[in-house]
């Protein structure tokens, strides 16, 4: 399966986009985070997800109990073992949310230029008059003049369901504001936004902690998502939490990036995290309209030269309730790929919207094209600039690994790895072709009795398969352009030539059999033969 790659620096003839798209094995490079929630943790929807293209599942804790999200992952897990597509779990904490709690969940009525007040009562019932708050130092922040935003969870961006306060007064616990545009709350929960204003709240709440402890431990996420991150410190205060907690060691920590706070000290959260959520739903309310993209384009590409994944939330918002992106969402989604967005995070659109499989099999066509006219040789030089000379050993096998693919037209990386380090390393130049990232287990004990010849989930016990699909392996589903595989544990990382041949066969049977590998097609390979790290061009035979 040779790269058909198109720049759109190049003519073309404009009758070709009418051409349909050709059917691929992998959806798309870019990956897709989907929330799963009321209309989207059945079994069999779940199952329609994974098959459209979901290779991260999120579960948020800004809403529903631990109970409520261990039976959607148990449907999961369900839905993995029928349609054999992998998938990680990303846990996504409250942190420094403020919200409106709505008891009654009756409608509430806000008419432009009335009072409404915001007040840490939450004992009082929601009306077009009082809005209960879930802190009590709202007023200690906030002074006349500041702009609150309130909106339905994961803020829909429509003006008929989300309301702009202007604060007009403060008085003891109580603010009290301006409503500047007519609206109508329906729900249970709203979430409350100030913009540019610092809330003295804990990144981590005590609740937080005790689901990270708990629900985290009990299923070995992946991946945590960091929600209100405004400083490196609270990166580093999350990753000793997690290094205590056994299994959880190796959890990688995704900083979500929210407001201005976290913009200021982005380049020092990066450096702290293992990845990046551009939260554009709050960030977008802090920063002026006309700075959207200056900081999407600036904060991704940040991301790139670290070789660090990120993802990109907010893309398709009419999804919610429609069947078909408006054409701005359709671009933005497309344009998130061309900037060097590694997954898309889908929320409101997979959690309470009418169609979760629809939205994830949209935009993961949209990526697919777009990922046609990704200007890799730009990209590329870029990289190899920013990262300079002289490269590390990893870096410079995982460069040349990428270009020797370019050149000789490859149709698939196949990297060998126990941690995933080094095949991360290929991702982060962006090959135009799939890297397939054969995971060698380092096994602790020879205790274990295998039942099986291969490497593949049909082959392994179930409770053996979900032990050695490791942390590394699962991570990787977030990573543009990397796909996982397991290899036989019983060949170590660092082996003779003679037996990485066998894992090789391995690799390169499963890549014919999903039908990234043909006949003649030439595959380029790196791996470590003892000492030495190697990349080699492989071309098939009948």
């Amino acid at each position: 399966m040779q790269s058909s790659h198109l720049l759109l620096e190049e003519p073309i003839r404009m009758v070709s986009i009418l051409d349909p798209s050709k059917p691929s094995f992998f959806p798309a490079m870019t990956k897709i985070v989907g929330t799963l929630g009321p209309k989207s943790r059945s079994v069999d929807v779940i199952s329609d997800c994974l098959k459209a293209g979901m290779s991260v599942a999120r579960f948020d804790f800004s809403w529903g109990d631990p109970e409520y999200h261990q039976h959607t992952l148990e449907n999961l897990k369900a839905a993995i073992k029928a349609t054999k597509k992998l998938c990680s779990v990303m846990l996504d904490t409250v942190g420094a949310e403020l919200q409106v709690v709505n008891k009654s969940e009756k409608p509430i009525s806000l008419e432009v230029d009335s009072q409404v007040v915001l007040t840490p009562h939450k004992g009082q019932e929601a009306s077009s008059q009082i809005l209960p708050i879930n802190f009590d130092g709202l007023a200690k922040s906030v002074k006349k003049g500041n702009t609150i935003f309130v909106g339905q969870y994961l803020f829909t961006g429509s003006e008929s369901t989300s309301v702009w306060l202007q604060v007009a007064e403060v008085k003891e616990q109580d603010v009290i504001c301006t409503i500047k545009n007519s609206a109508t709350l329906a729900g249970s929960l709203f979430t409350l936004h100030a913009s540019q204003v610092h809330i003295d709240l804990p990144t981590l709440s005590e609740k937080d902690k005790e689901v990270i402890r708990t629900w985290g431990v009990k299923n070995k996420i992946d991946f945590l998502s960091l929600s209100y991150t405004r400083h490196a410190e609270d990166v580093r205060q999350a990753r000793e939490i997690l290094s205590k907690l056994g299994d959880l060691s190796q959890t990688q920590i995704f900083a979500k990036i929210e407001n201005a706070e976290g913009l200021t000290h982005f380049d020092e959260i990066l450096q702290e995290a293992d990845g990046i959520i551009l939260s554009r739903g709050n960030l977008g309310i802090d920063l002026p309209p006309e700075k959207v993209f200056f900081f999407q384009k600036s904060a991704l590409r940040k991301c790139n030269m670290a070789g660090k994944p990120a993802v990109l939330t907010r893309v398709v918002d009419s999804m919610t309730d429609n069947l078909r992106p408006t054409r701005a969402e359709a671009t933005d989604v497309a344009n998130a790929v061309l900037d060097g967005s590694d997954a898309i995070l889908l929320g409101a659109e997979t959690l309470r919207g009418l169609y979760p499989v629809e939205t994830i099999t949209t935009v993961g066509r949209i990526c697919f094209e777009a990922e046609k006219v990704f200007n890799q040789d730009l990209y590329f030089k870029k990289i190899v600039r920013y990262v300079g000379e002289p490269m590390s050993h990893l870096e410079s096998i995982a460069s040349s690994a990428v270009r020797a693919a370019i050149k000789v037209k490859a149709s698939v990386i196949i990297c060998f790895t126990s941690s995933g380090r080094a095949a991360r390393l290929i991702a982060k130049y962006r090959p135009t072709m799939p890297v397939l990232s054969v995971v060698i287990p380092q096994l602790k004990t020879d205790q274990l009795q295998w039942r099986f010849s291969g490497a593949f989930e049909d082959q392994l016990p179930t409770h053996l398969w979900e032990s050695l699909f490791t942390a590394s392996a699962r991570q990787s589903l977030i990573v543009r352009g990397l796909f996982p595989m397991l290899a036989d544990p019983r060949h170590p990382a660092e082996s003779t030539s003679a037996t990485n041949k066998s894992i090789l066969k391995l690799a390169l049977d499963h890549g014919k059999a999903s039908g990234i590998i043909k006949s003649h097609d030439r595959v380029v390979v790196c791996q470590k033969v003892g000492d030495a790290s190697v990349v080699k061009i492989i071309e098939l035979e009948d």
